[in-house]
């Protein structure tokens, strides 16, 4: 596997890498830019992921995990900064990841509570990096600032189910 910057971005327009990679305005006018990258993804799995399969879900975060590499990579190049804080494509693309297994956390808890769950669990381990996710911001280009938020979100993901699994254990 190579671990290069996909070519195919390097035509597109710095106005559409850095669009698409700040999620407009969102990333480059408000504070805690992360934060809100990943409230707006955890809007768009309630509204646009939700519904699908576990099967629907993986293919959607798949497919928007390969766009991101590509995006956030060339927005490095034409910001000029490494995984810089106004990108948050990342944080937007990995939210879906945190609520695989969805209707199994709908069987213990309401979609409002388990949504903050995930949103808050996503954070703690995308902003401490714990377990190696730091290392994984050193890989190169948009594989960097991509993967440690997919990682992030697999562990904020098996936290949840884990801390639901305890939750019944006890009951």
């Amino acid at each position: 596997m190579s671990w290069a910057s996909p070519a195919w971005t390097r035509s597109w327009s710095s106005g559409v890498i850095v669009g698409l990679a700040t999620l407009g305005p969102i990333g480059r006018k408000l504070p805690a830019p992360g934060t809100w990258g990943s409230l707006v993804g955890t809007l768009f799995f309630a509204l646009a992921v939700a519904p699908l399969s576990l099967g629907g879900n993986l293919i959607v975060s798949l497919v928007l995990a390969a766009l991101a590499v590509g995006i956030c990579g060339e927005a490095e190049i034409r910001l000029g900064k490494q995984d810089p804080g106004e990108v948050i494509l990342d944080e937007f693309i990995a939210m879906p990841l945190c609520f695989l297994g969805w209707p199994a956390l709908l069987a213990v808890m309401p979609a409002w509570a388990a949504l903050g769950a995930g949103f808050a669990l996503f954070r703690f381990f995308d902003i401490i990096k714990p377990l190696g996710i730091k290392r994984l911001q050193h890989l190169p280009g948009g594989w960097g600032v991509v993967v440690d938020d997919v990682v992030a979100a697999l562990v904020a993901c098996a936290t949840l189910h884990g801390g639901v699994w305890l939750w019944m254990l006890t009951r």
